[in-house]
């Protein structure tokens, strides 16, 4: 492999809906008080999909942007990878779906199907997709030089009305393009990595056997009707939906199933276990070397709350820790009072302010945006 150059994020830009709801408006509706999630969780407004818009449309928008900003040839791309958990087909890639609105537009400068020597491909991995699109994509651009690929995270986060995820709700894209000598960003080769399944959050399919649908139905109607009458229905109706051959009815839902605790809990563990996979590969003081801290951000505040615990690690044994136990005292540094006290303190707020607040403004102002979230916060 050719190491003599170095590869990175060229170009990035991003879409995010021009329709929001602020927090004030969500809160007075849910009987929350919205102070609570402005300062406890950091959320200004989340941005709302417009209709017709999808992770398709934020992802083709992100794209066009990259490319006219930037004076991109479509032909000098060689693949467009997306990072999505709103794929809105089964089978085909959304990232097909965006490819074909932007050749549409570019068609007038670059003719027809300018993309169609280009690699086209989804990314799963709730909301660390992008980023497994972005690490697939540095080795390609490694092998192959001359050309250039683009990075798309696109999703939707929706939630179940008056769920406790309802007011983290956002929606966007950010497109990043990948090349040698990048402008903006160089990615080195170690990367700390940590996988574990587990069953926080996820979206299941759901399956309804189609003749309990229309018992349930009629019942709301107070019609009574038998067995046997609701199976000549569904054989005889002309109904395009009833008269379908299958026996069950899958619905698939945007609102995932979660549990908000144990999400945490298994953030922080692979955060944790990431780094120290991370540190078996190379030597680093991350206070010293680490200017910036970057994160997934379900929420604005959630970066600063998860790497708390790394961060007390990291002071131990450093002035850092003689400054914050001088501000807070040393009595029982074990227990819980002491590790709240330690968070709302002045040393652990200028860490925040220093390297980690300006990568949650974006977040404030749009919500979750999942894949996108982390790219939206560089």
């Amino acid at each position: 492999m050719n190491t003599t150059y170095k590869t990175g994020i060229d170009a990035i830009s991003f879409y995010v809906p021009n329709i929001y709801v602020t927090i004030e408006r969500l809160g007075k509706a849910r009987q929350i008080a919205p102070e609570k999630l402005k300062r406890g969780l950091g959320l200004n407004k989340m941005s709302v999909p417009n209709v017709g818009e999808d992770a398709a449309t934020f992802a083709a928008n992100a794209l066009l942007k990259l490319i006219k900003e930037n004076n991109i040839h479509p032909n000098s791309i060689g693949r467009v990878y997306l990072g999505t958990e709103s794929a809105v087909d089964g089978s085909k890639p959304t990232a097909t779906y965006a490819i074909e609105i932007v050749e549409k537009q570019l068609s007038e400068l670059f003719g027809d199907r300018c993309f169609k020597n280009c690699d086209v491909l989804d990314m799963t991995f709730a909301c660390v997709g992008g980023v497994d699109a972005l690490h697939n994509s540095l080795d390609w651009v490694k092998q192959n030089p001359s050309k250039k690929a683009v990075v798309i995270a696109s999703d939707l986060s929706k939630y179940d009305i008056a769920s406790t995820g309802e007011y983290t709700q956002g929606a966007g894209a950010v497109a990043v393009l990948v090349s040698k000598d990048p402008d903006i960003l160089t990615i080195e080769d170690t990367w700390g990595i940590a996988t574990k399944s587990e069953g926080d959050f996820f979206k299941p399919r759901r399956l309804f056997k189609k003749t309990d649908i229309v018992k349930s139905l009629l019942s709301e109607f107070k019609v009574n009707a038998s067995n046997q009458e609701i199976e000549s229905f569904l054989k005889t109706t002309s109904s395009e939906f009833w008269k379908d051959s299958n026996v069950m009815i899958e619905v698939f839902k945007e609102e995932p199933v979660f549990d908000g605790q144990f999400s945490n809990n298994c953030y922080n563990d692979r955060i944790t276990e990431a780094f120290e996979n991370f540190r078996n590969q190379t030597n680093i003081n991350v206070l010293n070397e680490w200017n910036q801290f970057i994160f997934h951000l379900p929420y604005a505040f959630h970066g600063r709350r998860i790497v708390f615990d790394n961060w007390l690690k990291w002071i131990e044994k450093t002035t850092i820790m003689k400054q914050l136990v001088k501000e807070i005292g040393d009595d029982d540094k074990n227990s819980k009072d002491w590790v709240k006290t330690a968070y709302k303190s002045e040393v652990y707020n200028s860490f925040i302010i220093n390297r980690i607040a300006d990568g949650e403004k974006a977040s404030s102002e749009i919500g979750n945006m999942y894949t996108a979230s982390i790219f939206m916060s560089f």
